[in-house]
């Protein structure tokens, strides 16, 4: 489900994070309460083309498939894409699954064409694997 096509550049973590929370507001309040991923998909200038969201998971899990992922990505001719997602517990620290899934991630993009340039994780900060140099 695409939630936003505004053509604003994010050029960090921090604007990426202030991004997603904006349209998080937006959400049911029962809903805040559990794990949402998005893709957001760039164009050749980073510039945003769409947010999709890619998956609802529980509170403390999301299912995410680079397949899903990538589907609309490729459809749209994105150049690249960040991935992101909240963790209503608060905790903006990466667990081990969320690892697995950015670098599993990071190779489907390798072989797609569509470069992940960062997976930024939101709790009551925010975190990025590409400054933690998981990416």
């Amino acid at each position: 489900m695409i939630l936003s096509r505004e053509k604003t550049e994010l050029s960090n973590p921090q604007a990426v994070s202030e991004h997603i929370r904006k349209i998080l507001c937006t959400l049911d309040r029962l809903d805040r309460d559990k794990e949402h991923f998005f893709v957001i998909s760039l164009n050749t200038k980073n510039k945003v083309k769409f947010v999709e969201l890619v998956s609802i998971g529980t509170a403390n899990s999301s299912l995410v498939h680079p397949r899903e992922v990538f589907r609309r990505c490729i459809m749209r001719g994105a150049s690249a894409a960040i991935v992101c997602h909240n963790h209503p517990s608060g905790e903006s620290e990466p667990s081990e699954e969320d690892i697995n899934i950015t670098k599993r991630l990071v190779e489907a993009g390798k072989i797609v064409g569509i470069e992940i340039l960062d997976h930024v994780i939101i709790g009551q900060r925010w975190s990025s694997m590409k400054e933690k140099g998981i990416i």
